[in-house]
């Protein structure tokens, strides 16, 4: 089995070589800090969580002791970072996404493809993929972490989106009678319903065919039509 390790040697012995004592300030008046914590030691407990949650294909299967033993660290290097199984699973839900693009702000238009290339390509990546339809089939039994994937996951997209919404109303590009809430899902549902109801192929210019087909209707009269 394999253990992740950073430039001190493997990752328990670097997590627990010494407790997380203060280090000396090194500025006078300045607050302490603790040892920093191995980035690589991190992404092996993530990287672990993830495999185990594809092998089992369920949430109530894993454990904090398999993720420990299969990341090569112990118990104790976990909860130092997330209290419980639930805010684990949503870290490394969350890293298994890729981020939100930055969003220039110039045209609503440009801004609506990034996000929806960038969900496209969630949803189409199949380690990411798989793990939203888990985490998807199992709400009912895990109702907590249902509510974390969304406030962490789920709420961060749509924020994003209706950011591009108010600005693209704010401009006069978008029409400015119509909720924020149904634009929003006028152009994120073509894509969901897609590959979660549907279960087709998500082709590579699909972003741009749908946010150019909503403008057309959502766009405000004038020269931005």
């Amino acid at each position: 089995m394999s253990s992740a390790t950073d430039t001190d040697g493997p990752a328990e012995s670097a997590e627990t070589a010494a407790p997380d004592a203060p280090c000396t300030p090194a500025v006078p008046g300045a607050r302490p800090r603790g040892r920093p914590r191995s980035a690589a030691v991190e992404r092996a407990i993530l990287d672990a969580t993830l495999r185990l949650i594809a092998d089992e294909g369920s949430v109530g299967a894993l454990s904090i002791e398999a993720v420990a033993q299969a990341a090569g660290v112990g118990k104790a290097t976990i909860y130092r970072r997330w209290p419980n199984k639930e805010a684990l699973v949503i870290a490394a839900v969350e890293a298994a996404e890729h981020p939100i693009p930055e969003l220039p702000g110039k045209s609503a238009r440009d801004d609506l493809v990034l996000l929806l290339t960038a969900l496209r390509t969630n949803l189409v990546d199949q380690r990411a993929g798989g793990l939203v339809s888990i985490v998807l089939t199992e709400v009912k039994r895990h109702p907590e972490l249902w509510r974390r994937y969304h406030d962490v996951v789920i709420e961060r997209r749509r924020e994003a989106m209706r950011e591009i919404l108010r600005r693209g109303v704010a401009s006069g590009e978008l029409r400015d009678d119509l909720p924020i809430e149904v634009m929003k899902d006028l152009f994120s549902a073509p894509l969901l319903v897609r590959k979660m109801v549907h279960d087709t192929e998500l082709p590579e210019g699909l972003p741009e065919q749908i946010v150019d087909a909503v403008l057309r209707g959502v766009a405000a009269p004038g020269p931005h039509s």
